[in-house]
């Protein structure tokens, strides 16, 4: 059950200006670069050749003639070699760039050099924080050699915390993770571990953060150490949340359980939060029977208030599904149970926005004489909403449906949960 979107971003953005102060300086300057000492082949250094300009870029610039003639000649079969002298300004480009991506994919050796040689070192950074040019900067991580990746992990030194800030730079500072050498994965670790939390907190920041845990070995993390004392604040945060998530993932019980340790002091107020029940939910489908035991003991005596809260609603439809059996049936038959008034719990869950997809949870995975208990209870309220009330028609056809699949023999009995519900991210 899914209730989230993902975030549009304008594609006419030219570059990204990080909330973060950066020490890059001016934006990148795509003129055409002059060959170096030995010409290129197909690089004429005559006055006329890099004078004859006439288009502009989005943002104003005045295009090169080779740049114009790219854009324009779709008809001439390209090379990576016909734009030599031109990669910085091609690579800025949202053509040129694509056209560099897919050369380096099996560009020769030779010519790999020759695009190294144009970007770094002086070019380097400025592209990683380019819309278009961060794109090329990738590829150079995926296809470069030992190397040529070396000489870009050079150009980063002392930059990592500023690009992993910013919305394009933290994209070339997750491939680079990937694709360098343990000792080179280190020093990304070493910058970004003062300023650890800040990362974890930011929009583009935390997907760097999430990177290093995925591909680093455990032992060399010893930033996590930062995280002891602020795990509630880090699970009630947008991005936290996923930090958190990932720790959980990959690091060993000893750096986990210390975390976990703390996390459980807040489970209940976690359940309710809009950034806490993700985490909630995580622990129960991954982590430890003991860890899962933990979690549901908070709900027990809870089920039917939970059920119906937006966010904790989510935890009780996930406790049902990786509950052991015994304690599953202890959650179904709490909400089973009639109220000390004598009302039943199933004709609120029934009406409720929320409560209706944990019903049909608990109908789903009920098992035996309970399902069969369970049923024989929905029954007569369903009769009853459907000839006094249509307000509740979309739910009321869903739990039907379930009904009628859970009675009958040798049919499975799964939750088609509607639209609308929330899934975690």
């Amino acid at each position: 059950m899914t209730r989230y979107a993902p975030a549009f971003v304008s594609p006419n953005l030219r570059s990204s200006p990080s909330p973060h102060s950066s020490s890059y300086g001016a934006p990148v300057d795509y003129s055409p670069q002059l060959p170096r000492g030995v010409g290129y082949p197909h690089v004429s250094p005559t006055a006329s050749h890099f004078g004859s300009r006439h288009g502009r870029r989005a943002d104003g610039a005045v295009r090169s003639a080779q740049l114009d003639e790219f854009r324009a000649n779709k008809s001439r079969k390209w090379e990576l070699r016909d734009i030599f002298g031109y990669i910085v300004e091609f690579s800025g480009d949202q053509h040129g760039s694509r056209f560099i991506q897919q050369k380096l994919e099996s560009a020769t050796s030779e010519e790999m050099d020759i695009v190294f040689d144009e970007i770094v070192p002086q070019y380097a950074v400025q592209l990683m924080q380019d819309v278009f040019g961060n794109y090329v900067v990738q590829k150079m991580f995926e296809y470069g050699t030992a190397a040529q990746k070396a000489r870009l992990v050079a150009t980063m030194e002392g930059q990592v915390l500023g690009l992993s800030l910013q919305m394009y730079g933290c994209r070339v500072v997750q491939k680079a993770i990937e694709y360098v050498s343990p000792d080179q994965q280190m020093m990304f670790v070493h910058e970004l571990s003062p300023s650890v939390l800040r990362c974890v907190k930011d929009a583009n920041g935390n997907h760097v953060i999430q990177k290093i845990i995925e591909h680093v070995v455990a032992e060399r993390l010893g930033f996590t150490a930062a995280f002891r004392g602020s795990v509630y604040e880090l699970s009630t945060h947008p991005y936290g949340c996923r930090v958190l998530q990932r720790c959980f993932e990959y690091l060993p019980e000893d750096q986990t359980r210390p975390l976990l340790d703390e996390l459980h002091k807040y489970v209940s107020n976690l359940m309710i939060d809009q950034f806490g029940n993700y985490v909630v939910q995580f622990v129960l489908e991954h982590g430890t029977p003991q860890d899962r035991a933990m979690i549901i003991a908070k709900l027990m005596g809870q089920m039917n208030n939970m059920a119906k809260h937006k966010f904790a609603s989510n935890v009780c439809e996930k406790a049902l599904l990786t509950a052991d059996s015994d304690t599953r049936r202890q959650l179904i038959d709490e909400i089973m149970t009639p109220k000390q008034d004598g009302l039943s719990p199933i004709m609120g869950l029934m009406k409720d926005s929320f409560g209706n997809y944990v019903l049909q949870r608990a109908l789903s995975t009920a098992e035996g004489e309970q399902r069969e208990a369970l049923i024989s209870k929905v029954r007569p309220h369903l009769v009853n909403m459907r000839r006094y009330s249509s307000a509740y028609s979309k739910h009321l056809s869903a739990i039907e449906r379930l009904v009628e699949k859970c009675s009958t023999p040798g049919q499975a009995c799964e939750a088609s949960l509607a639209e609308g519900a929330v899934e975690s991210t």
